[in-house]
């Protein structure tokens, strides 16, 4: 069977009646116990919503991390293989390192579950955002945001997507000035993206401290197959794991690199596993030379457990 790198998606993908068919195949995982940790029902949540209650940080974190973990339990168990690589996007990365064993389900979803509070918190503070540059680089990006800066404002790359799409995030106001000015200085199109503030910048400086103090508390283990970094855009170490995602929410998302650190491995199949396609389509972008499968709800399981074997 050829290698594959598995891939989890963040904040954004999710929807109304994600994971339908599989509350009632994995009460293990989808049942009364997260219902106890959470202090919410995730079934009523994510198949009932409503649409603004389930697009809450609070919410929509833990509910994507449960829904796409288990997925990725039901298909390991079908496929009974090992991939060679995993990452996910932002959220996602803490279901990458739960599926690889870093930590239990539980512990993972404990600390999602107040990452996710943590950074609701921080995000009402200060009214903020994030925008998408459409046919931007890194360079062009950086040149945005130091020309805002000189201007007083606190714009900051926080996304490194894929080629031609990077996000930054500032204030209301450093969104306004990007809307205004984006085009006279190179960027094709500016998107506001529809979330809750400036995450993965220092607008989240005042989450720091209570996710640090969630990771503390859960049992860290080697990760049983390399989970690549969004901060450092390597595999994690063990040892750094905790300092690596405390810094995390605050740092610039680089999955390009990630993607493209893994090509470098060897890695030449890459299977998304979650609600939507988001991480599929990066990496379409950011390798368009590879095979890319998508495991979007457990309908999609047989047919890619029959195109890895078939590799």
């Amino acid at each position: 069977m050829v290698s594959f790198a598995v891939l989890f998606p963040g904040q954004g993908s999710q929807f109304v009646g994600m994971g339908a068919s599989l509350f009632e195949k994995r009460p293990d995982l989808l049942g009364e116990s997260t219902d106890d940790l959470l202090g919410w029902s995730l079934k009523s949540m994510c198949l009932d919503g409503p649409e603004e209650m389930l697009t809450r940080t609070e919410h929509a974190q833990p509910a994507l991390y449960a829904v796409s973990y288990t997925l990725w339990k039901c298909f390991q168990e079908e496929l009974g293989a090992v991939p060679a690589a995993a990452a996910g996007h932002s959220l996602g990365e803490y279901t990458a390192l739960a599926a690889a064993g870093a930590f239990s389900f539980e512990h993972g979803l404990t600390a999602v579950a107040m990452r996710g509070r943590a950074m609701a918190e921080a995000a009402d503070r200060e009214p903020s955002g994030m925008a998408a540059l459409i046919g931007a680089d890194l360079d062009l990006a950086e040149g945005l945001v130091t020309a805002r800066r000189e201007l007083g404002g606190r714009l900051q790359v926080a996304n490194l997507n894929s080629p031609g799409q990077v996000v930054v995030a500032g204030s209301l106001d450093d969104l306004e000035w990007l809307h205004a000015n984006g085009g006279s200085l190179g960027v094709r199109r500016v998107i506001t993206l529809k979330v809750a503030g400036a995450f993965h910048s220092s607008f989240m400086d005042p989450a720091v401290a209570e996710l640090e103090e969630a990771l503390e508390a859960i049992v860290i283990s080697e990760p049983g197959f390399p989970v690549w970094s969004n901060t450092l855009a390597r595999p994690h170490r063990v040892e750094d794991l905790r300092t690596t995602l405390t810094r995390q929410v605050v740092s610039p998302v680089r999955f390009a690199d990630s993607l493209l650190a893994m090509w470098e491995s060897g890695v030449r199949t890459f299977l998304h596993v979650g609600p939507g396609d988001v991480t599929a389509g990066m990496a379409r972008k950011t390798l368009p030379d590879a095979t890319v499968l998508v495991i979007s709800d457990e309908a999609d399981i047989g047919t890619a457990v029959d195109s890895l074997g078939t590799m």
